[in-house]
């Protein structure tokens, strides 16, 4: 019979209902549970009564207070009235007296159990003391017996004269060390004591004095009740090894808990109120972790609101206030954009500023001898490295000086195609040094390097290259110099100029000094002393590293393990490599490093600053990457139809050749995305679907195949599965190393794309001198060839009063009675329109051929 067959619950009229409730257990089990369900008391107010919902609370008049000045209910009166008036002040006055008693009874429990754990603390420190003393005594007493065994033992050696191992006593067993003799008594003792009933030791044996020695003797033996070991064999025991024992953090940890059991009551933890900063959305996860609350405390809280949330999912700036109040924290409400507030922006004092190195750039127009002039002054050979002899990247490098000084030098590519490298040099260095070919002077690239260097407000120094080729004219470079209104020193200016050769080193010194010359008058100094700041000058996905940034220091001391944000991007200092390709602990200011652990490839140009922690790192740079995207989707939104509208007619007007390209570092992307943005006129464009940095990759051959574009590999090659997927998608892959060979590729596929032009040869005229009706032709004229030739196949316009009334082809050309395929001049024949009969006498006839000519970029 089940439990509810024939059974009912008792209760009051209506009151309570049976039910019944199917619990679960493990392994599958349940329980059919018959339970009573209470109904709930609704007060329904009435008519007249004011009424509130879940909504009004927190209104003016609402609350608890609330309840006296509603209106008084219907059939009371207004003695009843005020004798309830009177027991609910009562109450309330009750309740106040029993609250200041609770407290002064709380009050007097905390001094007694402060005086409590006084006295604990004190009968602790008193048998503490016992202990040691009673360990010193026994030390004492051990290292006496030592002493008078070892003088027994040499008194009895002069008696041995006479050795007979057979006359030795059989009886006499040598003495135990004093440890193995203690491990035998113990293991005994413990041995002995499994005999004892499970009432505990005999009261003897707990009050005995001598039961410290007990445990000193187990404490030297290893032997702990409390141990985590398992039990312990007598083979341990004697050999004096005890098994793993606890450290002295964990008995704190124990003495503590007992001392706090002893006192009563566990202590818990004071409540601590926090400042919470709260942006306009946050997550859940973080929210627990400003408040120092568990995040499903947090959870809960926003289920009771209403809310079914997860530990990653977003929350208004709102609902976070209420949280952060229920749990009795406080709110400071911060904008987005205040997470970068905790960069460090202060002013350095005068006295912390140290003297630093100079960056020097070094900038001009390709193929004048930039970096073989480097090449010179570092006594290395970077020019071999570089494909095709032209600079691709931005190098960085220190220079030491026989005088002892330190250089830093950035060495810029020259290419048009590298403009945005230019400008990024320019804009972190102290000092440009602008070369210029002796036998070339002033070109397009110096030119803008020139601008680029005024722009940013940087000395020039003018280094005069090639002084050592025959037909070098150092003063045509000064004279070309000044038509950029740059005038040199030998010109009653203020631009140094040095003469140099980077192939025999003539001049090399005279540069240094002047340099040198140059840094001292502009007193650059800096803070090593404060969190580091620094410029991207190139970065790039490396195979076995990772993303990888060259940073150039301009303040402060980057150092291993740092955590910094820079850009979009974030991360930790996991090694900084310098200009050698040594690993080095920290990097002052002028010191250019490659920086390690960053968590994606930056961009070229992007600033680099430590911050404190990961998280404020993390919010940084989400708050940047979004502020990225929102202002992508800006810019390439169209706000009206009209304007989609116009935009998808002229993209159908113009012919475009999608491509994706893949480089080595992100200097060298931006300037390829650049160069091949400017090829195209109206007709035809190329458009850059992706681009990135570091090897191509299955995914780049898949976006080709869906857009139907070639992948371009820049000093990057693709990997094996990229290469497959390549070969089955027919997707075609382009390597180049130098940069004008893909630009010239690029166009040239681009300008394939040019409708042909169609150009028209005048090649005869004819008058028409009769026109004829012929049956199943309809008019047909008779003409004469006045001039060139006339051909069937070519193109034919009317012409009536020197105005062109039709253009079209001749449906049959005829000589007499034969068709023919072309008349000469000054020959007779019939010519009859397709598809047009207005033709009259005196029309004259232009015959013409159209064309076609291939256009290029």
């Amino acid at each position: 019979m089940s439990d509810n067959d024939g059974k009912k619950t008792l209760g009051l009229g209506g009151g309570s209902r049976p039910g019944q409730v199917k619990q679960s257990f493990s392994h599958g089990r349940t329980k059919n549970v018959v339970v009573e369900t209470k109904r709930k008391r609704v007060m329904v107010p009435k008519p007249g009564a004011t009424q509130s919902g879940p909504g009004d609370k927190g209104k003016a008049g609402g609350g608890k207070s609330g309840g006296t000045s509603s209106k008084r209910p219907a059939g009371i009166s207004d003695a009843e009235m005020e004798r309830r008036l009177k027991a609910l002040a009562a109450a309330r006055a009750r309740e106040a007296d029993e609250t200041a008693a609770r407290e002064a009874d709380e009050k007097a429990r905390e001094e007694e159990r402060e005086r409590r754990r006084a006295e604990i603390e004190e009968k602790a420190r008193q048998e503490r003391e016992r202990e040691e003393a009673l360990k010193v005594k026994a030390e004492e007493e051990a290292r006496a017996a030592r002493e008078a065994e070892e003088l027994a033992k040499r008194k009895a050696e002069p008696k041995k004269e006479t050795p007979a191992p057979k006359a030795k006593p059989a009886a006499v067993a040598p003495p135990a060390p004093p440890q193995d003799q203690a491990a035998i008594e113990a293991a005994a003792s413990r041995a002995e004591t499994k005999g004892v009933s499970a009432a505990g030791p005999r009261k003897g044996d707990r009050d005995r004095p001598d039961r410290g020695n007990d445990r000193d003797v187990r404490s030297k033996t290893g032997r702990d009740d409390n141990r985590r070991s398992g039990k312990l064999s007598l083979s341990q025991a004697l050999e004096g090894e005890g098994g793993r024992q606890r450290s002295l953090a964990a008995m704190k940890r124990k003495q503590e808990r007992a001392r706090q059991k002893a006192m009563g009551q566990q202590q818990r933890a004071e409540k601590v109120a926090r400042e919470v900063q709260l942006p306009e959305t946050i997550v859940v996860q973080e929210l627990a972790n400003r408040m120092a609350e568990r995040a499903a405390d947090v959870i809960k809280s926003l289920m009771n609101m209403g809310m079914m949330v997860s530990i990653n999912q977003s929350i208004d700036a709102d609902t976070a206030e209420l949280v952060i109040e229920e749990f009795g924290h406080r709110t400071v409400r911060v904008s987005d954009s205040d997470v970068e507030q905790v960069i460090d922006t202060v002013e350095d004092k005068p006295e912390d500023r140290q003297s630093r190195p100079p960056v020097i750039t070094i900038m001009g127009h390709v193929d004048h001898g930039k970096t073989s002039l480097l090449d010179a002054i570092r006594k290395a050979n970077v020019v071999s490295a570089e494909a095709g002899g032209i600079t691709q990247h931005i190098g960085a490098y220190q220079v030491k000086t026989d005088s002892g000084s330190v250089l830093t030098f950035l060495d810029t590519p020259g290419h048009a195609a590298f403009t945005s490298m230019r400008a990024r040099g320019a804009n972190v260095t102290d000092i440009v040094v602008l070369v210029v070919a002796a036998d070339d002077a002033v070109m397009p690239q110096t030119i803008e390097a020139i601008n680029h260097a005024k722009a940013a407000k940087v000395p020039m120094i003018v280094a005069i290259n090639k002084i050592d080729k025959p037909e070098a004219d150092p003063d045509k470079v000064r004279t070309s110099l000044l038509h950029q209104e740059v005038i040199v020193e030998k010109l009653s200016g203020d631009v140094q100029d040095v003469e140099v050769s980077a192939a025999t080193g003539q001049g090399l010194d005279e540069l240094l000094e002047a340099i040198a010359l140059q840094a001292e008058i502009l007193e650059l100094k800096a803070n090593p002393a404060r969190a580091a700041q620094g410029a991207v000058i190139e970065a790039q996905l490396d195979v076995g590293r990772g993303p990888v940034a060259t940073v150039l220091i301009q303040n402060g001391t980057l150092r291993r393990g740092d955590i910094f944000v820079v850009g979009e991007q974030w991360g930790k200092v996991r090694a900084l490599i310098n200009d050698q390709g040594e690993r080095v602990e920290e990097a002052g200011p002028s010191v250019p490093v490659e920086v390690l652990g960053l968590n994606g490839t930056p961009e070229a140009g992007d600033v680099l600053n430590v911050v404190e922690t990961e998280a404020q790192a993390r919010e940084i740079a989400d708050y940047r990457s979004q502020q990225a995207k929102d202002k992508r989707a800006a810019a390439g939104a169209a706000t009206t139809l009209e304007q989609l509208m116009a935009k998808a007619k002229a993209d159908e007007s113009v012919a475009e050749l999608p491509v994706v390209v893949k480089a080595d570092v992100q200097g060298s992307a931006e300037a390829i995305v650049q160069a091949l943005e400017k090829i195209g006129n109206d007709e035809v464009r190329v458009r850059v679907i992706h681009y990135g940095v570091g090897a191509i990759t299955e995914s780049d051959i898949t976006l080709a195949e869906a857009s139907q574009t070639p992948v371009i590999g820049f000093n990057v090659r693709a990997n094996a599965p990229a290469r497959n997927a390549a070969n089955q998608k027919g997707v075609e892959i382009r390597y180049y190393s130098i940069i004008y060979d893909l630009v010239d590729d690029i166009k040239a596929a681009a300008s394939g794309l040019l409708s042909a032009e169609v150009r028209e040869n005048f090649i005869g005229y004819a008058e028409i001198k009769e026109v004829f009706k012929v049956t199943g032709v309809g008019k047909v004229a008779g003409c004469l060839v006045t001039e060139g030739v006339a051909r069937r196949s070519a193109g034919v316009r009317l012409l009536r009063d020197s105005v062109v009334i039709h253009e079209g082809t001749l449906k049959t050309l005829k000589r007499f009675k034969d068709e023919v395929k072309e008349v000469q001049s000054g020959q007779e024949c019939g010519m009859a329109f397709e598809n047009y009969d207005d033709i009259r006498t005196g029309d004259v006839i232009e015959i013409f051929e159209r064309e076609e000519v291939e256009r290029n970029l």
